[in-house]
């Protein structure tokens, strides 16, 4: 069976279907509509098709939901199974309940004619729709399969094709490199020889020109330690006679320094002995006068009491003016010592 009679057989389930499920429902709404009214209140017996109009809704939702699930090849689960038997009884009751109040069987079982023909034609094209999706399924996969084999197939000539004409290439290649790599051995035998040849001239140039650099360079070495032992002994000549320079310098410095020195030590003594030779007083002299004559005092190592009478401070006074004297003196002599 092939496509075109699948969807030939599809359409007349479908349109069979329908034709069934209207006719049931206009037959429906035909039959219950009267039992409606008479069991309707006055005033409200235009509400009378509406139950069988709601009733046979639900049975279209159902057929259409089910051709749907079924094309797709799912299944609704419980529920729509409830709900398509739940829609035919109530059908099948709405239909024959007029007839059964009336207890006439005949009535009964000729309005029971549309309902069953309605539950059986839904769960029937249900079933016939699912077939028809399994087989077609089943039918897709084998010319899937058949598909896929005859490609394969397809691929494998083509890839023998292509190997082949790749392993032609390779062999009319291969021969064509050994033809080049023969011509190339020949030509580098060739080239070998002549590069021998060469070589050899070069070599013996070389040889000659290195024996002429070689002298070349004795020579220039024997020059450059000639100038280099004359610019040594100019060097340490100049350095010698600098030595000599910088010593008489500091020799001069030192003389100069110890002069100074010793020039300002006699008048440190001039100015100490004026200082103390003032002898003891009976009055506090001025805080600068006393400084220097306690300065002075201690330069001469005299005790603090004669300090203190020289410059008529306190004794506690002076031994403060010792202490600043000791300490400030102290890193002198220690970076002298240094």
């Amino acid at each position: 069976m092939n496509d075109v009679q699948i969807r030939s057989a599809e359409r007349a389930l479908s349109v069979g279907t329908w034709l069934i499920v209207g006719g049931a429902m206009l037959f429906s709404i035909l039959t219950v509509t009267p039992l409606m009214e008479r069991h309707t209140p006055e005033g409200w017996k235009w509400t009378a098709p509406i139950l069988p109009l709601v009733v046979d809704a639900a049975v279209v939702i159902v057929v259409r939901l089910d051709a749907v699930l079924a094309r797709l090849g799912g299944h609704g689960g419980r529920w729509p199974i409830a709900l398509r038997w739940m829609t035919g009884c109530m059908t099948l009751a709405l239909n024959v309940a007029d007839s059964a109040l009336r207890k006439e069987l005949v009535g009964v079982a000729v309005h029971a004619v549309a309902p069953l023909l309605l539950i059986v034609t839904a769960e029937t094209g249900l079933a016939y729709r699912q077939a028809i999706t399994a087989a077609q399924t089943a039918r897709d996969a084998q010319l899937k399969a058949e598909r896929a084999e005859r490609e394969r197939a397809a691929d494998e000539r083509r890839e023998a094709q292509e190997r082949r004409a790749r392993e032609e290439r390779e062999h009319a290649a291969q021969l064509a490199r050994e033809q080049r790599d023969h011509e190339a051995l020949i030509a580098r035998e060739q080239t070998a020889r002549q590069e021998a040849v060469r070589r050899e001239e070069r070599e013996r140039t070389e040889a000659r020109e290195r024996a002429e650099a070689e002298a070349r360079e004795r020579r220039e070495h024997e020059r450059e330690q000639q100038r280099a032992e004359r610019e040594r002994l100019e060097h340490e000549t100049a350095q010698r006679r600098e030595r000599e320079r910088l010593e008489r310098e500091r020799l001069e410095r030192e003389r100069a320094e110890r002069r100074q020195q010793q020039e300002r030590a006699e008048r440190e003594a001039r100015e100490r002995e004026a200082l103390l030779s003032g002898g003891p007083v009976n009055t506090k002299l001025p805080e600068d006068k006393a400084r220097q004559i306690v300065t002075a005092a201690y330069g001469s190592g005299l005790p603090v009491r004669t300090a203190a009478d020289l410059c008529g401070w306190s004794v506690g006074w002076v031994s403060t003016r010792y202490q600043e004297l000791r300490d400030t003196t102290a890193p002198a002599l220690e970076r002298v010592s240094a």
